[in-house]
């Protein structure tokens, strides 16, 4: 009998095309009536760019929430979830959604750097687009929040001389910390991960810093790795004495936690939203 892999989430979730389209409308129809700066670039690639998302009454020192998206490191972009914008825009933050490049091209040293120099970026130029560079948050789903959890982290080969973004909160959604089981999944072909980079850049292996309170969400609904790595990562967090949460948001699956998220009259939402807008 052939065991199932438990990172394949399409064999889990019978309407993984629908939530995924539903990704799609619920951007373009943000899209449509939101401001929106599209594919600023945050350094020379073509794909280090981000979209900033303002609120329809933006007010100078509003509070930014940055988003990264998933896709197991070898898929995603930024446009397809424009949606999660919803309840950062509803209490008046700005919004900004990170695009890097992707496995196998690229290898995950790139991919981190990326997403970090991206919330830099952001840092720094706070002030050219009406935000308190003092009240940024980000939040990411599945492979975009091991890369966030890594704005306040250094794997083991990193130095201490790494200059890290400084953040207000950060919201990590049914993440991959441990990334030993990804070389044999499916992905093997698709991202192409060695054993070595994957013990290298596992969040369970890292050293997490000092700064802002952690809240690690996951779907009752997900297969095991991901109860199992986000109950990990909060007993990693909370024995090293950080402030950290652990959420888990009953009757979801790893794509409808997404919608979730998006959404302001939903939990994750909401929280989404208090931690936007929390000092």
């Amino acid at each position: 009998m052939i065991e199932p892999d438990l990172y394949r989430i399409r064999d889990f979730v019978p309407d993984f095309d629908a939530i995924a389209a539903e990704f799609s409308g619920r951007s373009r129809a943000l899209s449509a009536r939101a401001t929106i700066k599209a594919d600023v670039a945050y350094g020379g690639r073509a794909r280090e760019t981000l979209d900033l998302i303002f609120p329809e009454n933006p007010v100078a020192g509003a509070p930014l929430h940055v988003f990264v998206h998933g896709g197991y490191w070898r898929s995603g972009e930024k446009e397809s979830y424009r949606f999660v914008a919803e309840p950062v825009l509803a209490v008046g933050g700005v919004a900004a959604l990170v695009e890097y490049d992707l496995m196998p091209g690229e290898r995950l040293p790139v991919l981190v750097d990326q997403v970090r120099r991206a919330v830099l970026w952001l840092q720094d130029h706070a002030g050219d687009f009406g935000v308190d560079k003092a009240r940024i948050t980000v939040s990411g789903h599945s492979a975009g929040a091991h890369l966030a959890s890594y704005l306040c982290a250094m794997a083991p080969a990193e130095t201490s001389q790494l200059r890290l973004p400084r953040l207000a909160g950060m919201l990590l959604v049914s993440g991959i910390y441990d990334l030993s089981g990804i070389p044999d999944s499916f992905l093997k072909h698709e991202a192409k991960m060695t054993p070595v980079e994957a013990s290298g850049w596992s969040p369970l292996r890292s050293v997490h810093h000092d700064g802002p309170k952690r809240i690690i969400a996951y779907g009752a609904d997900e297969t095991r790795p991901f109860h199992e790595q986000a109950v990990a990562l909060h007993a990693t967090l909370s024995d090293a004495g950080k402030p950290v949460e652990l959420l888990a948001v009953s009757s979801l699956n790893h794509m409808s936690v997404v919608l979730e998220l998006g959404d302001s009259e939903c939990l994750l939402g909401q929280r989404l939203a208090e931690l936007t807008v929390a000092r």
